[in-house]
């Protein structure tokens, strides 16, 4: 309760309706009266729903915000206008008037104007414009020009870089259609005429007055029922384009002769090392590899057995700043497993029976300043695994037998043909060498992988090995042999590819390579193919299945046995059944090609 000298008498009469016209139950703005001892007598139906009030209550408790406003106006008999207040989420434009009565004052009529919808209809305003000028802004700021025109072709904006492009000022133009414009010569011709006739992107060539070619796309923009509204049209100059035409050819002819000659010398580079890449999975293979090699972080290469681990870490080492100091290579898998440690950390004299007198450095020693290749370090002893994490985290190696520790300067590449994670959850490799060793992976695709260096692989080892056994003519491959070996899988990799070279060009009697120079496996890969084309489910029904592989059978037959009559007989069909279905697959018999007219 408002109590300041008493001036709110404790049971307040209710002021009677006549001072409140009934116009006040429609209006939206809040209108409460209040009694000069803080009683609210009277609250119009906006007031009522809006603050849940009721006559009788309190005018403090309800608005506690407007307690000092209210005590100014019955105390100082002055109207308090314009009063902002924030009851809740809304904001409110509040006016107090006093109600007076002869010497006194009677009351007061609050007046709350809810401002909160206007203010969002004010904010959404201020943003359009905003938003308006920000796309006058870019509109105005695009290198290319734009016009934009109504569904009868009528302008109604141009940018100041269509300004420019066609020489013309904006009030020359717009609120004039386009039809009008051609036929004055101001253009050539209108893509927008044209979006408009087929309601769809339309682009062409434009010549302007100034002589400037533009390539112009025209836009439609439908509203939501599809009807045409706007057409927005995009001119981009292209006058320099044609004289800058015979000097781009020209600079891109050097930049291809120059990629052409890199290129070359990086093949030739790749194929004296036996590294060929023509395939996307390769070529990025060795890119990374070439990273890799310009630090000195742990690096494992993975990969099937015979794919080229090694030749990938030979590559690191070439490139890297430790080329010009040594690379060992260890076989982890070629060391017993009780030499192992000595093997590969050395031994002082004396450590065990058979120890050579002066003691022995180890693989670690003696590469030194350089690199050591760990093959198959899948196959590295549990008890060896131990050390070689202690070496890789702190570089320190002690001899077997020896008390003194080293600090060396040793680069560790590794490599693998096996699953490590899953040997890792069998308890058969320690997982924290695991995630030492696996700090840059670098996975070697198999042969099956990258068909595309089959071929480059091939032509390179044969002529190595013709050359290797003194061959003096040039190696070739026939049609059948060339399907052949693209077709077979190499699980071997490319270890097999070299194998299979070397087995062709030595038993191979001329220049030809036949299908009796390769393995059994190798050269019945084409047939294996032909059989898996001719199933293939996922491209043919059952009917063109059963086609094919009579077509097949039929070809076969007619090159086996060369007459209808022998055909029929092989096949266990009747000689007119053999005529019709080589006339249906379009097969000639040999017998018969002498007799076709030219």
């Amino acid at each position: 309760m408002l109590h300041e000298n008493n001036v709110f008498p404790t049971a307040p009469p209710v002021l009677e309706k006549a001072f409140y016209p009934a116009l006040l139950e429609g209006i939206r703005d809040a209108v409460i009266a209040v009694h000069s001892s803080g009683i609210i007598t009277y609250s119009n139906p906006a007031a009522t729903t809006h603050f849940n009030l009721s006559v009788g209550t309190q005018f403090e408790k309800a608005f506690p915000e407007l307690k000092q406003q209210l005590l100014r106006t019955l105390k100082d008999r002055q109207n308090c206008l314009n009063q902002n207040i924030h009851i809740g989420e809304h904001h409110f434009l509040v006016n107090l008037y006093g109600i007076h009565e002869p010497g006194k004052s009677a009351g007061v009529l609050c007046i709350l104007e809810n401002r909160t919808e206007m203010n969002q209809i004010i904010h959404k305003m201020l943003s359009f414009q905003e938003l308006s000028i920000e796309l006058d802004t870019i509109i105005d700021s695009s290198y290319d020009g734009l016009w934009i025109c109504d569904a009868n072709a009528t302008v109604l904006r141009i940018n100041s870089a269509s300004e420019r492009l066609n020489n013309i000022r904006a009030a020359e133009v717009v609120g004039r259609n386009m039809t009008d414009l051609v036929a004055e010569g101001f253009i050539n011709q209108s893509a927008t005429l044209e979006v408009i006739k087929t309601k769809s992107t339309a682009t062409m060539l434009q010549k302007t007055s100034t002589g400037r070619k533009l390539m112009i796309t025209g836009s439609p923009i439908f509203d939501e029922t599809g009807k045409l509204v706007h057409v927005v049209v995009n001119e981009r100059d292209i006058t320099e384009i044609d004289s800058l035409h015979e000097e781009l050819q020209h600079q891109e002819a050097i930049k291809n002769q120059y990629r052409s000659h890199m290129l070359e010398m990086q093949l030739a580079e790749m194929e004296s090392r036996r590294i060929i890449a023509r395939s996307p999975c390769m070529a990025s293979l060795l890119q990374q590899a070439i990273k890799v090699s310009k630090v000195d972080s742990t690096a494992l290469i993975l990969g099937e057995s015979g794919a080229g681990k090694e030749l990938i870490a030979d590559l690191i080492h070439k490139h890297s700043n430790r080329a010009s100091q040594p690379m060992i290579k260890i076989n982890c898998g070629a060391i017993p497993e009780s030499l192992v440690e000595s093997e590969l950390f050395g031994y002082e004299k004396g450590a065990f029976t058979g120890a050579q007198k002066q003691g022995k450095p180890g693989y670690v020693e003696l590469a030194q300043d350089g690199l050591l290749f760990l093959d198959e370090i899948a196959e590295l002893p549990l008890a060896s695994q131990v050390k070689l994490l202690r070496f890789l985290e702190d570089g320190v190696v002690c001899r077997v037998g020896g008390v003194k520790n080293q600090k060396l300067n040793v680069r560790i590449l590794a490599a693998t043909n096996r699953n490590l994670k899953e040997m890792v959850s069998t308890g058969k490799f320690r997982k924290d060498l695991y995630y030492r060793l696996h700090v840059i992976p670098l996975h070697v695709p198999p042969l099956r992988e990258r068909k595309e260096c089959i071929l480059p692989l091939l032509h390179h080892f044969l002529h190595f090995f013709a050359a290797k056994i003194g061959k003096s003519e040039s190696i070739h491959l026939s049609k059948p042999v060339t399907e052949a070996l693209l077709s077979y899988p190499y699980p071997g990799n490319v270890r097999e590819l070299i194998n299979i070279c070397e087995r062709a060009v030595v038993m191979s009697e001329g220049e030809w390579i036949s299908l009796d120079d390769l393995p059994r496996d190798v050269a019945e890969a084409r047939k294996s193919k032909e059989l898996s084309d001719l199933m293939d489910l996922s491209q043919s029904s059952l009917k063109d299945l059963m086609g094919k592989f009579e077509r097949s059978v039929l070809k076969k037959a007619s090159t086996q046995y060369g007459t209808q009559d022998k055909i029929a007989k092989a096949l266990g069909i009747d000689q007119a059944t053999v005529a019709r279905k080589l006339k249906k697959y379009g097969i000639v018999l040999q017998s018969q090609r002498g007799n076709t007219a030219p």
